[in-house]
Formats: structure tokens, C-alpha cells, sequence
């Protein structure tokens, strides 16, 4: 198994074992637990919680202590999103509780841009720049993404914007593939709403929610993809290619594939 291959978690499981180093992670966290050091110190406890009727055994050396964890509900999505229309998806998406990316961002990005349109380009995740003005692909990235589009003749206003996830992400880390799965039910029902020719995926959190792979992104980009019926062109976001300028030949092979696409489709 590789470091890519999705791990299903196991729901059921309540119970933890945590040696010296997960213990500092967790209080690093701000997250405080309690559990005895050492197996002489659980008389002592014991006899302040509870009425022992008999002394404990002799404990067996090494056993290892049990942490009873709580199972966080993380499945606070609005229901009816299928369903929404715009001005439904709006509030919702600026409202959603649905995982913890919630309680660190400054305001959670529907999109922008026509919003029936014959391109959707789908970036990863918003940055510090979009969670900041609100808007999609800002800063440097945006204004690359801008010139290209301008090569292809087209406006950001002749296309739809939006990211995988709606909320950013801390910094120096990628989203978890929970957190992809929750916003993917509304970037799902964005290109219901949106319904375009082709779906340009900037990058491997973009790929991953629309496609549900994560394959490296060279190997996603050799051949074109399908949501629900849609064309998709995995390609390079423009936050990597501003540190890539290598990539941007490919880059804009991808974007003439996808013009392509485009133009098949209206004729």
C-alpha cells in the first residue's frame, strides 16, 4: 500500500493506545487527556473514583493503557444539497459546520464567474489570499491563471471558478480525504448547476475529488477524464506552475486539449 491508497476508516474503533510521543502531539494540539503513568499509580486513582471492594491483582509489566475517545461527528452537511440552486448553495456553503477546516477560516468560497458556462475550472483549495478577499484563484496564482485564459481568448468572467474545498486549508498541509469527500457533494452539485463542456481539474485535491484518484498528476493528465458525463483535463495549478515554470509548456498543452474538447462539443 502506498501513501496514496485511501484508507477507510474504521468508525467502530473508540480505543487507542498512546505512548510518550503521541501524548505530546496531542497536548501540542491543545488537546488534554488524562491517563495513569504507571501501573502503581491505579490503586491510588481507582480508590478515589470508585468503592474497591477487594485489592487489584498484580498488574502484568508493560500492559498497555486504554484511551477511551469519543467519535467526533464530522457529517454536519445541509441536507438537500442535490437539490439546491444557487442562491440555496450560497448560504449553505458559507454556513457549512461540516468538518473542522471550518473553524480556522476567515470564510468558506462558493466560486465565481458565469455560472452556466461552457468551462469549470476547479482548483484545490483556496489560499490565504482567497480566504482573505473571498474570491477564487486570487493573488499570483490568479493573475497566471487570468494570462492564460486571455491566451485562450476567454475572461474569467466567460468562466466558472471554484475549488474542491470551499474553506482553506493551515498551512503545509494537504487536505484529508474526509474533508475532500464533504465538499465534494457541493462541487458535485455545482456542475449539475454550471453543466459544462469541460471541467479543467488544477491540480491532485481537484482530481481527487471530481475522479476519485489519487494517481500522481502526470499520469491523470495523459488522457482525458469523465465526471457524470463531463469531459475532464486534470493539468498543473497555478501556484505550482508559478514555482514550476518548466510545467507551463504542459500546462498549456492541457488547456489547448481542453479548448478542443470545447469546440467539439458546440459544433
Amino acid at each position: 500500500m502506498t501513501e496514496d491508497t485511501p484508507v477507510p476508516l474504521d468508525e467502530s474503533a473508540t480505543h487507542f493506545e498512546l505512548d510518550d510521543r503521541q501524548r505530546a502531539m496531542l497536548a501540542e494540539m491543545g488537546v488534554r487527556v488524562w491517563m495513569p503513568q504507571t501501573a502503581s499509580a491505579l490503586p491510588a486513582m481507582a480508590s478515589k473514583l470508585v468503592q474497591v471492594a477487594a485489592p487489584l491483582a498484580t498488574p502484568v509489566a508493560n500492559t498497555p493503557q486504554l484511551l477511551s475517545v469519543p467519535i467526533v461527528d464530522i457529517s454536519n452537511l445541509p441536507e438537500g444539497i442535490a437539490s439546491m440552486n444557487w442562491a440555496q448553495l450560497q448560504p449553505a456553503v458559507a454556513a457549512c459546520s461540516g468538518c473542522g477546516l471550518s473553524q480556522s477560516r476567515q470564510q468558506a468560497i462558493l466560486g465565481e464567474g458565469l455560472t452556466s458556462a461552457d468551462w469549470m475550472i476547479v482548483g484545490d483549495a483556496p489560499g490565504e489570499e482567497e480566504d482573505k478577499t473571498g474570491r477564487s484563484f486570487a493573488g499570483p496564482a490568479g493573475q497566471l491563471l487570468d494570462n492564460m485564459l486571455k491566451a485562450l481568448s476567454l475572461t474569467r468572467e466567460q468562466v466558472y471558478l471554484t475549488h474542491a474545498l470551499k474553506c482553506r486549508t493551515p498551512v503545509g498541509r494537504n487536505a484529508s480525504q474526509v474533508e475532500v469527500s464533504h465538499c465534494a457533494t457541493y462541487l458535485a452539485r455545482q456542475v449539475s448547476l454550471v453543466q459544462p463542456k469541460v471541467i479543467l481539474a488544477m491540480g491532485r485535491t481537484a482530481a481527487l475529488a471530481l475522479l476519485q484518484s489519487a494517481e500522481p498528476l502526470g499520469k491523470l493528465r495523459s488522457q482525458v477524464q469523465n465526471f457524470k458525463g463531463v469531459p475532464v483535463v486534470v493539468t498543473y495549478p497555478p501556484a505550482y506552475l508559478l514555482r514550476n515554470q518548466a510545467d507551463k509548456a504542459k500546462a498549456w498543452a492541457d488547456l489547448c486539449a481542453a479548448a478542443s474538447l470545447v469546440k467539439s462539443a458546440s459544433t
